[in-house]
C-alpha cells in the first residue's frame, strides 16, 4: 500500500507540485506586499490546493497519453514500471480534477464577492482547463512542437496571475512582470527538454529540434532567457521596487547568463535543471525585495 501511495504521488510529479503550490500565494503576496489589507490566508490556501490538484491532474494526465514513450523515455515512471495499472491512474487523475474544482470553489466563497475577484480568477481557472486538455487530447498541442511548448508555460505562468487575481490583483503591473519571467524561462526549460527527449519522440510528436536541429534550438532557447532577464529588470526600473534592489537578483541572473556554455556544449539535463533553479532565484529575490 505505501509503495502504491508513492507511485500516485509520483504520478503528481512532487517537484512541480511545489512550485505550482509556492507560486499561488506568491502572485497574491505581490499584490499585497505594501501591507494595506489584510492577507486572506483561507482564499489564498484554498486556491493554492487547486492548483497543486490541478497540476498533479494535469502531470497525470500526461503520463496516461506517453505510457507508450515512456517505457523507453523514461521507464522509471509509475505507469511503465507497472507499479499503477492505466485504470488506477485514471481513476486517481479524476478524483484530482474533483478536489481542485472543489478548492476552487472554496476559494472564491472565502472572499467577499466581488466581480473584481470572482470574474477574472474564474476566467483563469476555465482558460488553464482547456489549454491542459487541449495540450493531451483534442488538437494535442503538446505533440505540435511550439504551440505545444507555449501551452504548458502558459500554464505555468498563469499561477501567478490566478494568485493575484483571488486577491483582485490581477491588473498590477509587477504580476505581469514576474508572469512573464515565468513563462519564457519555462519556455526556454521546454524548448531545451525537447532537445534532451529528441530520440524518444521520434514517431509521436513533432518539436522544434526534429524540425531546425538541436544546435538552432539551444540558440533560440538562450535568446528567450535573455528576455526572461528583460522581465526580471523591469520591476526595479520601473516600480513597485528601488533599483539599487537589482542586486538581490544577482544569483537567478548569473545562472542564467552563463547557460550558453552549457548549451553550446548540448547538455540539455544540466541546463533544464539551471533553468528551474534560476526561476526559483528569480522568485525568491522579488520575494525578498517586496519585504525590504
Amino acid at each position: 500500500m505505501a509503495g502504491r501511495a508513492g507511485a500516485y504521488l509520483e504520478l503528481m510529479r512532487p517537484k512541480n507540485l511545489v512550485l505550482a503550490g509556492a507560486t499561488v500565494p506568491l502572485g497574491a503576496y505581490f499584490v499585497l506586499m505594501d501591507g494595506q489589507q489584510a492577507f486572506p490566508w483561507l482564499a489564498v490556501a484554498l486556491h493554492t490546493m487547486a492548483v497543486v490538484f490541478f497540476t498533479g491532474a494535469g502531470n497525470a494526465m500526461n503520463d496516461i497519453k506517453d505510457a507508450d514513450i515512456d517505457r523507453t523515455a523514461h521507464p522509471q515512471r509509475p505507469l511503465p514500471s507497472e507499479r499503477l495499472t492505466l485504470q488506477q491512474a485514471q481513476g486517481f487523475t479524476s478524483l484530482l480534477w474533483g478536489l481542485s474544482v472543489f478548492s476552487h470553489i472554496g476559494g472564491l466563497l472565502a472572499v467577499e464577492p466581488e466581480v473584481g475577484v470572482y470574474l477574472p480568477t474564474v476566467l483563469i481557472y476555465i482558460l488553464a482547463v482547456i489549454l491542459m486538455v487541449t495540450y493531451d487530447h483534442g488538437p494535442a498541442t503538446k505533440n505540435r512542437g511550439l504551440s505545444g511548448n507555449i501551452v504548458i508555460s502558459l500554464l505555468v505562468a498563469a499561477v501567478i496571475l490566478y494568485g493575484a487575481s483571488g486577491v483582485g490583483g490581477v491588473t498590477a503591473p509587477v504580476v505581469w512582470w514576474i508572469f512573464g519571467v515565468v513563462f519564457l524561462t519555462n519556455l526556454a526549460r521546454e524548448m531545451v527538454k525537447d532537445c534532451m527527449d529528441m530520440e524518444a519522440d521520434e514517431g509521436s510528436r513533432q518539436t522544434l529540434p526534429m524540425t531546425y536541429g538541436k544546435e538552432k534550438v539551444r540558440m533560440a532557447a538562450y535568446v528567450v532567457l535573455m528576455g526572461a532577464l528583460v522581465c526580471l529588470y523591469m520591476p526595479f526600473w520601473r516600480g513597485p521596487f528601488a533599483f539599487g534592489q537589482l542586486v538581490l537578483q544577482t544569483p537567478a541572473i548569473l545562472t542564467l547568463i552563463t547557460l550558453n556554455g552549457p548549451l553550446y556544449k548540448g547538455d540539455d539535463v544540466l541546463v533544464a535543471g539551471r533553468i528551474r533553479a534560476a526561476m526559483l532565484l528569480g522568485l525568491i529575490g522579488f520575494v525578498v525585495a517586496g519585504s525590504l
